[in-house]
């Protein structure tokens, strides 16, 4: 009998400490019914942003008629995906950080420097290493039509004009931000990750694990 594979957990937890990117709405667990004040059970009053903690990014988000997060095909979060090692001294993630990844590679997970941040309970660095549009474009020559970040962001940009947020989207490749991959060998895994259906949004929070290793080279 083949030993059961323990899927790694790589979602950030959510809560009022969650790191937040800057001007996203703060996470709010708000207990209504409390079985200490006497009531027959617990039952809590959640608020949060789509964007929160681990999240997907829609095509809905930039794209003026994209495809929201509950049409995504549950397909495409779920599969090998190639976990690709950056150096904790980049900061800005080009096409030759990427040249590893070998064409036909769908899924790509891009674990930085920042996911020791996360392990270490750190919050929001402005600092933090992302993606840059000749890193796009490399990605999808590969052939990614899922691109997952250790960041709460894909990109740093401070001009606000989001270059690669459109360019991915608008190709439909879709963006997993805020993974928690420090620890997390490089290579082959088996990704799940599922969405909360919120119908018409532009992203929503997502439990996302791996296993490892994948079937496969």
């Amino acid at each position: 009998m083949a030993a059961r594979r323990v899927p790694r957990d790589v979602t950030l937890p959510l809560g009022d400490r969650t790191p937040r990117f800057p001007g996203d709405p703060a996470i709010r667990v708000i207990p209504v019914r409390s079985l200490e004040r006497g009531d027959p059970y617990r039952l809590s009053s959640v608020a949060l942003g789509s964007h929160s903690g681990t999240h997907l990014d829609a095509p809905a988000h930039f794209v003026a008629e994209g495809v929201p997060v509950d049409s995504v095909d549950l397909g495409l979060l779920n599969g090998p995906a190639r976990v690709v090692r950056v150096d904790d001294s980049v900061g800005a993630i080009g096409a030759d950080e990427l040249a590893s990844v070998p064409p036909g590679t769908e899924r790509v997970l891009l674990r930085t420097r920042n996911s020791a941040g996360w392990a270490a309970g750190g919050g929001f660095d402005p600092t933090f290493a992302a993606l840059t549009l000749p890193g796009a474009e490399r990605l999808l020559e590969r052939g990614a039509k899922l691109v997952g970040v250790d960041g709460l962001s894909v990109e740093s940009d401070p001009t606000q004009r989001f270059p690669v947020h459109h360019r991915l989207l608008s190709a439909g490749c879709w963006i997993l931000e805020g993974l928690a991959l420090d620890g997390v060998a490089p290579g082959l895994h088996e990704l799940g990750c599922l969405p909360l259906r919120l119908v018409g949004a532009d992203g929503s929070p997502c439990r996302a694990v791996l296993w490892e290793p994948a079937p496969g080279p």
